[in-house]
């Protein structure tokens, strides 16, 4: 795999066309529309899981427990499931792995519906949809560059990412109009239907027109090779060390528009669902960036800028007493994160062997959502004794001084534009 890098003196091809190349490809643009509708399900029931939970206790923690409870389960299954991403065929594990997320959301439904409403059983199905999403994030990360030519990754990756994050704007806006007009059994029912759409792209992919390599390791065996990989690869140390900021840091404010809505600003619902939508815009509005509409830019450059800017914005959220303030701080804030975590992101996927590839990206996502779930149950739990309004402007001053030190250490983030590995 050769890196692709813009010539001496430019940034190379540009405009819009380049930014969406990989939708040029038929099977990688099955599967991002797919995706986009199943993601804006589950971030649909990500705003719903903590809405109830609060409305039930009253309490921010209980936030900080639901995020924790459906997201660290990737933590723990990360050696099995980057093991399966590199042993089997990804689409049948991502199709597998779909059925069986499709029947947890059914279950969380039909337990809304019956009346449960005791948070350890909203948790406890928050976190068996966590266990089923642990098994195939790897899978997920790993599948979407066998789609498209080494010459288009750099795009299929910022284009899998925009849909991600523009599912954060489309669910939580229709989960908050959902929840005001018809309560949350309808967000969590729509959320169980959305995972057909990504099943049937998965069903109709082309098969003959991707490719994987097939790699056998006994599962620890494969792990520690992949820590031994990682290990000799500065650019990807230091993007998982980038994304691990991210998530600890600034990730969990998507938790905390909901605690801001409810004990801040005290709006309805409806209002919340925009809220949260900012975050999951700002996202969409930078992905023009990162594809690489305006040139493909350096990632030590784009980084440079875009944490300490992502720090500031958090700030402007967190010092917020008004909805107009912690509008404008959530929608660039989500601009900021998408910026960061998708150059971390490509930086990885570039430099990386396909023969490891899943495993990688195991570690990666392992790092990346350990350390928001943490993130989230220790800022929460210090919004409860503390306020949340100066949790989240210490989460923000705290990412202003890491993006400090990357600027005033070039060298450090001048890794994330290392050369592929062609091993």
């Amino acid at each position: 795999m050769t890196a692709v890098a813009a010539p001496p003196g430019g940034r190379g091809p540009s405009g819009f066309n380049h930014g969406l190349r990989a939708l040029r490809h038929r099977n990688f643009k099955r599967f991002w529309f797919g995706a986009l509708i199943s993601n804006s399900g589950t971030w649909l029931q990500n705003l719903t899981v903590p809405y109830v939970v609060l409305e039930i206790t009253d309490a921010a923690t209980w936030v900080g427990i639901a995020a924790f409870a459906g997201i660290f389960p990737a933590v723990i299954l990360g050696p099995v499931a980057g093991n399966l991403a590199d042993r089997f065929d990804r689409r049948m594990v991502l199709i597998v792995g779909q059925v069986a997320a499709a029947l947890a959301a059914g279950a969380l439904w039909l337990a809304w519906v019956q009346g449960v409403r005791n948070p350890y059983a909203v948790v406890a199905l928050a976190a068996l949809s966590g266990v089923i999403g642990g098994f195939t994030l790897p899978t997920w990360q790993s599948f979407v560059p066998t789609l498209v030519p080494t010459s288009d990754l750099p795009s299929a990756i910022s284009l899998n990412s925009l849909q991600f994050n523009a599912a954060r704007a489309i669910g939580p806006a229709i989960g908050g109009t959902l929840i005001a007009a018809f309560g949350p059994a309808w967000a969590f029912a729509l959320n169980a239907v959305s995972f057909g759409a990504v099943l049937v792209a998965l069903l109709v992919i082309d098969t003959g027109q991707t490719s994987q390599v097939i790699t056998r390791r006994p599962v620890v065996r494969g792990f520690v090779e992949a820590l031994r990989y990682i290990r000799a690869q500065p650019g990807i140390v230091v993007s998982m060390a980038l994304a691990s900021i991210v998530a600890f840091l600034g990730f969990p404010l998507a938790s905390f528009v909901v605690i801001f809505a409810k004990q801040v600003y005290a709006v309805e619902p409806w209002a919340l669902g925009l809220l949260s939508a900012l975050l999951g815009l700002g996202s969409v509005l930078a992905g023009p960036i990162v594809a690489g509409v305006f040139g493909d830019l350096s990632r030590a450059g784009t980084v440079r800028v875009a944490l300490p800017l992502y720090g500031l914005m958090i700030m402007v959220f967190g010092t917020s007493t008004t909805v107009w303030q912690g509008a404008i701080g959530l929608l660039f804030s989500g601009m900021g994160f998408l910026t960061v975590v998708v150059t971390s992101n490509t930086a990885v996927q570039t430099i990386v062997a396909d023969r490891i590839r899943g495993r990688v990206m195991a570690v990666r996502i392992m790092t990346f959502t350990g350390s928001y779930p943490l993130g989230a149950l220790v800022q929460t739990r210090l919004s409860d004794i503390v306020g949340p309004r100066t949790v989240v402007t210490v989460a923000g001053i705290i990412v202003v001084a890491f993006g400090l030190l990357f600027v005033s250490r070039p060298a450090l983030a001048a890794h994330l534009d290392d050369p592929s590995d062609d091993s």
